[in-house]
């Protein structure tokens, strides 16, 4: 039996089962009593209280965590959003979801866990038979269980084998592109993924490398950016191989692709008043999320100039944060990888407003789009 729900019902709580290959859960009450003997994840995620504050979920009845990792930020907003919500929490990493698991196993059958690239999140809640959602988080990057466990390959710190998969099914990995490509297209990967400096020495030096025999390690590849890079750069900017094997991750796993399909499925998605929340590490990622801000905002289009608006841009949410919510000194203090940490959030109107301000228009007019219809 599949998920049954549609917005606009009495709240009956969800009814779960099998709904295909794409879900884990929900979680079974049996399963549930099994992991909650067991240790649960102590990990506190990036920006927990802040994520909660502005997402404010009280109230809410659906909440999607399109990367729910190892469920941190989702047992909060669970917590926060009372005791009628249900949460729908999304990874394409299984290694991340069974962490999941373990820490949501006491919220039984209000969670269901579905192993699925966000990219894919309109079709998942289909398949659940969930229209609309009411809070929304993306915790973008990579995960610390990702980047300590050397098997994975997102490290450059211990050896592991040139790996970077969130999800172990796909085929092409780090291994692929460091030995595959061309050097042309390895220092573009460098420049565009990385923002790195010195793509091409770095790009020239992987191939000589591998002239020799492949490059199969982490550590070989770090080892490799290292003497590509000028001494006197190496001596700022954090470790040599950072922009390198950041960009290699974002194009082994098509992440920015990913976040900008993600982010418009997610928002077509929100209830009016709903909210949606990102929490991103790099530059690449908050200007994906600003630009898609800027236009749900409606700011407009126009060239300069125009005596008045032309471009009849409407708008669809209001932003919640003018400038990002960064971690406070203590949590950096427990916590040093969060300090690229950046949280945006947006509020879906309860009916798209005209760029000019002339006023709101009602969401049976004609051209006003809400929830999952927008662009369906």
């Amino acid at each position: 039996m599949g998920l049954a729900f549609s917005p606009g019902d009495d709240w009956p709580g969800l009814v779960g089962g099998a709904v295909g290959p794409l879900v884990l859960g929900p979680l079974a009450e049996a399963g549930a009593g099994l992991w909650a003997r067991e240790l649960v994840l102590s990990h506190v995620p990036v920006l927990r209280d802040e994520v909660v504050r502005v997402l404010a979920p009280s109230g809410a009845r659906v909440i999607l965590d399109c990367t729910v990792g190892s469920g941190g930020h989702a047992a909060a907003l669970l917590d926060a959003a009372g005791p009628e919500a249900v949460l729908v929490g999304l990874d394409r990493d299984p290694e991340a979801l069974e962490r999941a698991g373990r820490q949501l196993a006491p919220y039984g059958h209000r969670v269901f866990l579905l192993r699925t690239n966000f990219a894919r999140l309109g079709e998942a809640l289909a398949r659940l038979g969930v229209g609309r959602v009411d809070r929304v988080l993306f915790d973008l990057g990579v995960s610390s269980p990702q980047i300590d466990d050397p098997g994975r390959g997102f490290g450059y710190r211990g050896e592991g084998v040139l790996d970077m998969r969130m999800d172990p099914d796909e085929t092409t990995t780090a291994y692929h592109l460091v030995n595959g490509l061309t050097e042309p297209e390895l220092a573009q990967i460098l420049r565009d993924y990385g923002e790195e400096r010195w793509a091409g020495r770095i790009a020239r030096a992987i191939v000589r490398a591998r002239e020799r025999e492949p490059i199969v390690t982490t550590t070989e590849l770090a080892e490799i950016v290292k003497e590509a890079i000028p001494a006197p750069a190496r001596r700022h900017g954090g470790h040599p191989a950072r922009r390198t094997f950041q960009a290699l991750r974002i194009a082994v796993n098509r992440e920015l692709e990913a976040l900008a399909q993600g982010l418009d499925q997610a928002f077509a998605r929100l209830a009016p008043s709903g909210r949606l929340a990102v929490i991103a590490f790099h530059s690449l990622e908050d200007r994906i999320v600003k630009e898609r801000f800027r236009l749900w905002e409606g700011a407009c289009t126009c060239p300069p100039g125009l005596p008045a608006c032309a471009c009849g841009r409407v708008a669809e949410g209001r932003v919640l944060t003018r400038k990002p919510v960064r971690p406070s000194p203590a949590e950096l203090a427990a916590n040093p990888r969060a300090r690229s940490a950046k949280l945006r959030a947006i509020e879906r109107l309860a009916a798209p407003r005209c760029e000019d301000g002339s006023g709101a228009r009602a969401a049976d007019e004609p051209g006003a789009v809400l929830g999952p219809e927008r662009g369906e």
